[in-house]
């Protein structure tokens, strides 16, 4: 089942279509004389961001990456949207993971009916960037209190909850660089000499939006990435330490075994007969045992 959607005094409309019909899709994109291999990249949830020109048949493809709002293993993931530009119509291919975009694309079209096909086009790319950022705020807002809790006591379980902050933050990174690379790639193409002035501005408003996008995720990234670099070294110098320690009281231990066993041989030895003999061998254990303590303690620091 898809909608439709007519604007700019009839002029246009606007088809969006449920990725999960993939027979009404096919038949879809058939009616409009859309390439086969354009369906194959609607249904594909692992495409990348990019653009496809038919010159025969004038079909414009695009595929946009979108935020995820649902979780996947505790983070973050994008999805890709599809649009298709043929006969002054706008197609958009969306599914459940997408499928709110819908609903803001419409409440867009509402606001601005009068919009041009382009214009309504471009005005989705910067919705879709728009919508990138209450989730990277998200993620800042988690890393610093994910930061307090390890400043606390550095857990496995904290350790983990910022490994997923990282997992998230690298798909946001990955998916606003290839947006950014399409709406340049846009710009290069033959078809923007056919865009009107307040068409370009629109895309120009887009390639804004998503650059700020890639700036901010990419801060986000690096400081995620010096933190859990500070708590590895955290980590690691506490390895260090715990390693240090039990090297000295290894060390420490050998003194009574070394003491208790030269005086166990069966041979004749000093105090052999004397019945206080045991004391002096332990007094004789402390004293090489504070004494090399002593030692150690002046090496360590």
């Amino acid at each position: 089942m898809y909608t439709k959607e007519v604007f700019n005094n009839k002029m246009n409309s606007w088809i969006n279509i449920d990725a999960e019909n993939e027979d009404e899709l096919k038949n879809l994109y058939r009616d409009y004389g859309i390439d086969s291999e354009f369906v194959d990249y609607s249904l594909d949830r692992n495409e990348r961001a990019h653009l496809d020109y038919d010159k025969v048949t004038d079909v414009l493809l695009l595929i946009f990456n979108a935020p995820n709002r649902r979780k996947i293993d505790n983070h973050y993931e994008t999805v890709p949207m599809t649009f298709i530009v043929v006969n002054r119509t706008l197609i958009t291919v969306t599914n459940q993971q997408s499928k709110y975009l819908y609903f803001e694309i419409k409440n867009y079209l509402e606001k601005n009916p009068n919009s041009t096909l382009f214009e309504l086009l471009f005005g989705s790319l910067f919705i879709i960037s728009d919508q990138y950022f209450p989730f990277v705020e998200g993620m800042d807002r988690d890393r610093k209190r994910i930061s307090n809790l390890l400043k606390d006591k550095t857990t496995k379980q904290n350790l983990l909850l910022l490994s997923d902050l990282e997992t998230g933050i690298v798909y946001f990174v990955t998916a606003s660089r290839q947006n950014v690379l399409l709406v340049q790639q846009i710009k290069s193409h033959g078809i923007y000499r056919r865009l009107s002035d307040q068409e370009k501005e629109s895309l120009d408003d887009v390639l804004i939006e998503a650059q700020q996008l890639v700036e901010m995720t990419q801060l986000s990234s690096q400081i995620l990435q010096q933190l859990s670099g500070t708590y590895n070294n955290v980590l690691n110098n506490n390895l260090n330490d715990t390693m240090r320690v039990l090297t000295v009281l290894s060390v420490l231990l050998t003194i009574p075994t070394i003491v208790s066993g030269f005086f166990g041989m069966n041979v004749p030895l000093p105090l052999e007969h004397n019945a206080s003999g045991w004391i002096i061998t332990i007094v004789i254990s402390l004293l090489l045992w504070f004494g090399l303590s002593y030692v150690l303690r002046r090496l360590m620091k």
